[in-house]
C-alpha cells in the first residue's frame, strides 16, 4: 500500500526536505513583500497629508479664527466661532455670487456638454483629416488658463476687439455689443470662454464612449428600419449614459472652482456681475486680506464640490454595476 502522506521521500525513506524548504522561503519573503509594499505607499500617503491634509486642515482651523495682516506681526488669531460662517453666509453679497455661480455653472454645463457630444457623434463618422481634426480640437483644453482668457478678452474688447468689428462689418450692429462692460454680457461672455475651453474634455470622454459601442447593434437597428434617431434614443443614449454622468459631474466639479478665466477677462466685474463663489473667496484672502472669512468662504465652496464627488463616486458605482 502506498504512503499517502504528501512529505516526499528519498531512496532512504528520509524526507528530502524540498516542501519544507519551500514553506520556510515563502515565509522568510512575506515580510519583504510587506517591507517593499510600505515603501509604495509611505511616499504618496506622506505626500497627500502634507500638501493636501494639512493645507485642507490649516484652513479649517483658519476659518474660526480672525485672521488678518495683523496676525503676521502680532502672532495672534483669536478665536471668533462660527461669526466667519455667519457673516458671509448671510450678506448680501454671498447671495448674489451664489445665484451667479448656480448660472455660471449650468451654462458652462450645457454648453459644454451639447456641443461635446455633437463634436463626437461628428467625429465618429470616417472622413478624410478626421484624425487631424481631432488632434486640433485639444487646444483648448492644452493652452494654460490664463492664455486662453487673455485672447478671449482681446477679442471681446468692446471697443478693439475682433467680434465686434466682425459684427460692425457684416452691419449686424452699429456700435458693438458691450460683452466685457454690461453686467449680462459679461456673464454671457465668461461662460462662453468657459464652455470654449471645456468642449475638448467633454468630447475626448463622450468619444471614447462612443468608440466602445459595438457596431453590429446600429446595422441590426437598420435593418429593423430604425433611423438615425431611433438609433440614438434606443442604442447610443442608453449606452453612452455612464460617460454622460462623468462628464456632467466632472464638469460641475471643475466649473465651481473656475478662477482663472473669470479674473483675467472680468475680474469679476462689472458691479460683481461675473463674482462667484471662487472669485470672491479668492478677493477676502487675497485681495482684502481678510483670510479668516476667506477660508469659510473657501470651506463652504469645498463642501459643495465634495457634495459633487460624492454623486461622482455613485454615477461611477452605478455605471459599473450596469
Amino acid at each position: 500500500m502506498t504512503d499517502p502522506s504528501p512529505v516526499l521521500r528519498n531512496g532512504t525513506g528520509q524526507d528530502d526536505g524540498v516542501g519544507s524548504a519551500g514553506h520556510r522561503g515563502a515565509a522568510r519573503s512575506r515580510p519583504g513583500e510587506r517591507l517593499a509594499q510600505w515603501m509604495f505607499i509611505v511616499p504618496a500617503a506622506a505626500y497627500l497629508l502634507l500638501f493636501f491634509g494639512y493645507p485642507i486642515l490649516r484652513n479649517a482651523v483658519m476659518s474660526f479664527q480672525e485672521y488678518t495682516t495683523t496676525t503676521f506681526y502680532t502672532g495672534s488669531a483669536p478665536f471668533v466661532g462660527l461669526r466667519n460662517y455667519s457673516e458671509i453666509l448671510s450678506s448680501d453679497l454671498f447671495s448674489k455670487t451664489a445665484a451667479t455661480t448656480v448660472l455660471f455653472t449650468a451654462g458652462s454645463i450645457v454648453g459644454q456638454f451639447a456641443l461635446g457630444l455633437a463634436f463626437a457623434l461628428f467625429f465618429q463618422r470616417r472622413f478624410p483629416l478626421g484624425g487631424l481634426l481631432r488632434s486640433l480640437l485639444l487646444l483648448p483644453w492644452l493652452l494654460p488658463l490664463v492664455v486662453s482668457g487673455t485672447t478671449w478678452k482681446w477679442m471681446l474688447d468692446p471697443d478693439t476687439g475682433v467680434v465686434n468689428a466682425a459684427l460692425r462689418g457684416l452691419h449686424l450692429s452699429s456700435s458693438g455689443i458691450p460683452w466685457l462692460t454690461g453686467p449680462s454680457q459679461a456673464l454671457g461672455s465668461v461662460i462662453l470662454v468657459n464652455i470654449w475651453v471645456g468642449i475638448p474634455f467633454n468630447t475626448a470622454i463622450l468619444y471614447s464612449g462612443l468608440r466602445n459601442i459595438p457596431a453590429h447593434l446600429y446595422e441590426a437597428a437598420k435593418l429593423d428600419g430604425a433611423g438615425p434617431v431611433a438609433s440614438f434614443r434606443h442604442i447610443t443614449w442608453p449606452l453612452l449614459r455612464p460617460q454622460v454622468g462623468v462628464v456632467l459631474v466632472l464638469g460641475v466639479v471643475y466649473t465651481l472652482k473656475v478662477l482663472d478665466i473669470i479674473l483675467v477677462v472680468t475680474g469679476g466685474g462689472p458691479a460683481n456681475a461675473t463674482d462667484t463663489i471662487a472669485t470672491q473667496a479668492y478677493a477676502l484672502s487675497f485681495q482684502q486680506f481678510e483670510f479668516g472669512r476667506g477660508a469659510a468662504l473657501s470651506n463652504v465652496l469645498l463642501v459643495i464640490s465634495l457634495t459633487s464627488a460624492l454623486v461622482y463616486l455613485r454615477a461611477v458605482q452605478r455605471a459599473r454595476n450596469v
